[in-house]
């Protein structure tokens, strides 16, 4: 059920795209099955404070399926590969989006197992406050070999200096850290050429602030 804070994904830069006739690019995989990309899962070293799971990418379909195309990246390290159509109805994605975290997480408890994954929010007036816990959230769950799901709206800037903007609501994974968690590695599916993009920890936790995250 989704709460004041957790606010309804409406239409995304992509989506604004695919209005002007522009759709999000054909989805694009890795050529391993899943069980061999499950045998790479992990690539850094958590003792040097960084760690990366191995994406089985695909973009989203259309401008509204962030939500399900987010969920079926950040389950694709795991080794799973689940019909986005599927999660999509399972969420109750429609036109104006998927409305909260709260519809990502039991369908990500449903691939995993029950209360692996966890709903947290940000309240807008504590993002700095967050920071930390999101930091540790992403830390955990990535050392356990999973990805975190994040609801952001907004504009924020990755490492590169690259803008990114979803006024209307956006979902992302985020797949890796470094710096012990002060960078966080983004799989994006609006955009399969900026599919992944590196983050400061404290710029993600102001773009996900009045909505939240699964971990």
């Amino acid at each position: 059920m989704a709460t004041t804070l957790l606010r309804k994904t409406a239409l995304t830069v992509a989506g604004i795209a695919a209005t002007a006739g522009g759709i999000a690019g054909p989805a694009i995989a890795a050529q391993a099955t899943p069980a061999e990309r499950a045998a790479q899962v992990v690539t850094g070293d958590r003792k040097h404070g960084e760690r990366e799971l191995d994406v089985r990418y695909e973009a989203q379909p259309n401008f509204y399926f962030c939500g399900p195309a987010a969920a079926r990246n950040a389950l694709s390290v795991q080794g799973k590969n689940i019909d986005v159509d599927a999660m999509a109805k399972e969420m109750g994605t429609t036109e104006a989006g998927t409305n909260s975290i709260n519809d990502i997480t039991p369908v990500l408890n449903k691939e995993t197992g029950k209360d692996v994954y966890k709903s947290t929010e940000i309240p807008v007036d504590k993002a700095g406050d967050k920071v930390e816990k999101l930091r540790a959230d992403v830390v955990r769950t990535v050392d356990d070999g999973r990805a975190v799901v994040a609801n952001i709206a907004g504009t924020a800037t990755d490492t590169d200096g690259n803008i990114h903007s979803f006024e209307g609501g956006h979902y992302i994974s985020v797949v890796g850290y470094r710096d012990g968690g002060k960078v966080v590695t983004i799989a994006d599916s609006a955009n399969p050429d900026q599919a992944s993009y590196r983050m400061d920890v404290d710029a993600l936790a102001h773009w996900i602030a009045s909505r939240g995250y699964s971990s």
